[in-house]
């Protein structure tokens, strides 16, 4: 009962704490640490939700939460009579368990076929520009730009872009986007849409997930700004907005997302985060990948 009421009491934690998270305005300080912190609670809520419910329905084998279901599946004798609230429990934690592997597998299937027949449409209509070498132009009037992660990964403008964009904010742009290829944003973002798929009714989830496409956009201007100048990539997102720049397709992370934010802190710079809140948000981020787990395995 106690392992129980733990889980229970760190799920909802965590659901507050994204609540609260949503709003939070500090993250646009160090996006990097902030996705880590988004990462570490939507982990912690799918396993203490999933836990709470499976270690109510285990509790008749007074062995916790995985030494339960192992003696479950191994057709141990249960210390005390089963009945409908701990079968109820099961069938909802198991099926809770089934649907969150579901979305995500299925959403990375979809996302992975998608980039797989958008690189063949790539290899018949896009072109090399010798300019810009490890580039893929559309031969397009519209503003474009967006990679295409994975392996094989590939950075794809208009020509559209090239006729917009000064040399200098075409620079920042491709900067932008290989941070994306880098970094593999694309993993950091699936889970999130996973989980809003499965609660699309979710206020929280899908704020949670345009916060979290929002930070990896801050992060890829972050590391864009290694290379280029700030203003210069201001300016091309403003170009970009102005001149309504089509979106990214499916699976692909594209440049023109949450212009005006992102515009107004790369104007507007603001400081990073100082060490100890650094320590803090880590130390926060390990207790919640580890609480979870550890309520998942000690017996009892």
């Amino acid at each position: 009962m106690i392992t129980a009421a733990a889980l229970a009491t760190l799920a909802l934690g965590c659901a507050l704490g994204a609540w609260r998270f949503t709003s939070a305005r500090w993250t646009y300080r160090s996006p990097r640490m902030a996705i880590l912190l988004w990462q570490a609670l939507g982990l912690t809520w799918g396993l203490a939700s999933i836990g709470t419910l499976l270690a109510f329905a285990v509790m008749p084998y007074d062995r916790g939460v995985l030494h339960g279901l192992i003696a479950f599946a191994r057709g141990v004798r249960p210390n005390e009579p089963w009945d409908v609230p701990h079968v109820l429990a099961m069938i909802a934690g198991l099926s809770l368990l089934a649907v969150l592997i579901l979305v995500t597998a299925t959403a990375g299937v979809q996302t992975l076929r998608a980039r797989r027949r958008h690189r063949l449409l790539l290899s018949l209509i896009a072109r090399e520009e010798p300019g810009i070498p490890g580039v893929r132009v559309l031969d397009h009037p519209g503003a474009a730009a967006y990679c295409v992660p994975g392996w094989n990964s590939e950075v794809v403008i208009s020509a559209g872009t090239m006729a917009l964009l000064s040399q200098d904010e075409l620079a920042a742009v491709l900067a932008h986007e290989a941070a994306h290829v880098r970094e593999r944003h694309d993993l950091v973002i699936l889970p999130f849409g996973a989980l809003r798929a499965a609660l699309p009714w979710s206020k929280t989830v899908s704020e949670a997930q345009a916060q979290v496409e929002l930070l990896v956009e801050m992060a890829a201007d972050d590391r864009a700004r290694r290379y280029v100048s700030a203003r210069r990539l201001a300016t091309a997102l403003l170009r970009f907005g102005t001149a309504g720049a089509m979106p990214a397709p499916h699976g692909m992370l594209g440049m023109q997302s949450h212009v005006m934010a992102r515009v107004d802190r790369l104007i507007k710079p603001i400081p990073d985060l100082s060490r100890s809140l650094r320590y803090a948000v880590f130390a926060l981020i390990v207790t919640l990948t580890t609480a979870a787990p550890f309520l998942w395995v000690i017996p009892a």
